[in-house]
C-alpha cells in the first residue's frame, strides 16, 4: 500500500479519492479539488471502541486544516452518547461534518439534525431509520462472524478476545490489535432506537468496509443506497478508520468540500 505523507495528503485536499467514489456525478469533480469550505469535524467513534479509534485520522485532517474533535462516548445508553455528541456539537463556532463508525452512526442519525451540521460521513457504520429495529434489520443479511464471540454481563455487553482480534480488529497488525482490545468500550444492551434519520435532511457519504466481520457488507451496502450516500468501497475490515486512515480522511475531506 502507498504510504501518503501529511503535507501530500494536505496537498490532496478533497478530491484526491476521486477516482474510488461510486457514481458521483463527473460534474462534481472540480468542487472536490478545492478546499474544505467546511473547516470542523466532530468524530464520533462506535461500540468496543473509544476515541482513540480515529488517532490515525486526526493528525492527516489536522495537516488538512481542519479543526477536530473526537467524542468520547460513555456508550451507557443512546441518549448519553447523543448528549456527548451534542455537547461537542455545541462546541463548533461554524458548520461542522460530523463523522460516525460503527455503532456511532446510530448516534450521529440522532443527534445530526443539529443546525451546525453540514454533512454526515458514516464509516463501515450504522444507518437506521427513525424507530427502526438494527437488530430486526441486521437479521435480513447474513449474520457477521462478531456475534459469536459478544460477551453479556451486568447490563453490557463487549467482545472475546478472539472476536475482537479475528473479527472486529481484522487486518490490523496484532500488537495494534491488543492495544485496541485494552481500550475496549462495553456498550449498553439497551436497544438504541431513533427518534429521527438525520440523514433525511442532510448531505450523507458512506464508506463501506469490503472485508467487514462485524456489520454485515450488503447491510452496509443497502444503508448506503437507502440514504442516497456519496459511497466508497474500501477493501478493509471493520476497523478502515485505523488501516485505511487516508481513505477515511479523504472522504470527510470531500464532504467538506461539498458544504
Amino acid at each position: 500500500m502507498m504510504v501518503i505523507s501529511r503535507r501530500q495528503f494536505s496537498a490532496l485536499g478533497a478530491g484526491a479519492a476521486a477516482a474510488t467514489l461510486s457514481g458521483a456525478p463527473a460534474a462534481r469533480a472540480a468542487t472536490r479539488r478545492r478546499k474544505p469550505s467546511v473547516r470542523n469535524v466532530v468524530l464520533v467513534h462506535g461500540a468496543y471502541a473509544d476515541g482513540s479509534s480515529w488517532a490515525k485520522v486526526i493528525p492527516l485532517l489536522q495537516a488538512a486544516g481542519m479543526n477536530v474533535i473526537a467524542v468520547q462516548n460513555p456508550l451507557t445508553s443512546l441518549a448519553d452518547d447523543v448528549a456527548a455528541t451534542n455537547f461537542a456539537l455545541a462546541r463548533q463556532d461554524a458548520p461542522t461534518v460530523l463523522v460516525a463508525h460503527s455503532y456511532g452512526g446510530t448516534v450521529i442519525s440522532q443527534a445530526g439534525l443539529a443546525p451546525n451540521v453540514a454533512a454526515l460521513v458514516y464509516v463501515a457504520a450504522r444507518a437506521p431509520e427513525a424507530g427502526e429495529d438494527f437488530a430486526a434489520l441486521s437479521a435480513k443479511f447474513p449474520t457477521p462472524p462478531v456475534n459469536s464471540g459478544i460477551i453479556t454481563s451486568h447490563g453490557f455487553k463487549f467482545l472475546s478476545q478472539q472476536a475482537f482480534l479475528q473479527d472486529f480488529a481484522n487486518g490490523v497488525p496484532r500488537k495494534e490489535a491488543l492495544e485496541l482490545y485494552a481500550v475496549q468500550g462495553p456498550l449498553s444492551t439497551t436497544p438504541p432506537t431513533t427518534s429521527v434519520a438525520a440523514w433525511h435532511q442532510k448531505p450523507t457519504w458512506y464508506a463501506i468496509s469490503k472485508n467487514d466481520r462485524t456489520i454485515n457488507p450488503e447491510l452496509e451496502r443497502f444503508m448506503a443506497k437507502r440514504m442516497k450516500a456519496t459511497t466508497i468501497e474500501v477493501d478493509a475490515g471493520h476497523l478502515s478508520l485505523v488501516t485505511h486512515p487516508e481513505a477515511i480522511g479523504r472522504l470527510v475531506l470531500q464532504a467538506a468540500a461539498q458544504n
